[in-house]
């Protein structure tokens, strides 16, 4: 079976965050999550997805899952970007796809410049108290905290400025006792004029990602919180990690559309099938 390697939300080789992505042609069924387990396990990515079209008159043109190193997730974006990406590039199905998978339907858009438009659920911000020891556990102080809600089960957690998300040195032991899923922490940008409105970075110790990359599903809830404060709609947020990423977010009441780019970077064979 091939197997790819997708730079999401990169517009060169080695950045953004990597996706593998599995295709099962004609598959009826997904194989046993055991089966998925161990192929997202041994190839030890954030993401591994795992597709297979669906027939006609299905809600959806695909099923879609998604599996980290160490447990199945509800909802990824640059996995699905990059899966969109393989079905664009490949020909197998370009302009758009819908995918169904435990969050729904979600519509992916290519775009003719090669960029791919996801559209997703708003996760709904919940103003909540600061856990205690998060402060301690990120290493800074801490100006406010929301919920995300159960589509991504976050905290969103902002800090003082650009350069505090940057510096950024957690323990990961302690940020597992603070979110269902992780902690999304967050602050504009250092200074008008950038090719970004807001930075961000993402701890997932629970789901075994101690940093993520680039978080698409994350900018579901970045993209209302930051609309609200700066008075528009469209924004590009950037995930200062260090392979970094660039997400362009236009929320549309409960719809939030995520834009970017992919790059594959390895095309191969996966040698054990199930």
């Amino acid at each position: 079976m091939r197997i790819r390697f997708v730079d999401a939300f990169a517009d060169t080789p080695f950045t953004g965050n990597p996706a593998a992505v599995l295709l099962l042609p004609d598959a009826e069924a997904f194989p046993g999550d055991d089966w998925l387990q161990s192929v997202a396990a041994e190839i030890n990515l954030s993401e591994t997805a795992f597709a297979h079209p669906l027939p006609p008159g299905a809600e959806a043109d695909w099923a879609l899952r998604w599996f980290t190193p160490a447990t199945e997730v509800d909802l990824c974006g640059h996995a699905t970007l990059a899966t969109a990406h393989v079905l664009a590039t490949t020909g197998i199905a370009g302009g758009t796809v819908r995918f169904t998978g435990r969050s729904g339907v979600l519509v992916t858009t290519a775009q003719d410049d090669g960029s791919i438009t996801l559209d997703f659920p708003t996760s709904p911000l919940t103003p909540t108290a600061e856990p205690p020891g998060l402060a301690q556990a990120l290493g800074t102080a801490v100006l406010s905290v929301h919920d995300t809600g159960p589509n991504i089960g976050d905290l969103l957690v902002e800090v003082a400025d650009e350069r505090t998300v940057r510096g950024l040195t957690p323990d990961p032991r302690e940020l597992v006792r603070h979110a269902e899923r992780g902690i999304v922490v967050t602050a504009a940008a250092e200074r008008p004029g950038l090719p970004y409105d807001f930075v961000s970075r993402g701890f997932f110790p629970r789901v075994g990602i101690d940093e993520d990359p680039v978080t698409g599903s994350a900018h579901t809830a970045l993209a209302p919180f930051w609309s609200a404060r700066l008075g528009r709609t469209g924004l590009t947020g950037l995930q200062a990690s260090a392979r970094s990423g660039l997400v362009r977010t236009e929320l549309r009441g409960d719809r939030t559309l995520l834009t970017g780019r992919a790059v594959t970077v390895i095309d191969g064979e996966l040698l054990t099938r199930p």
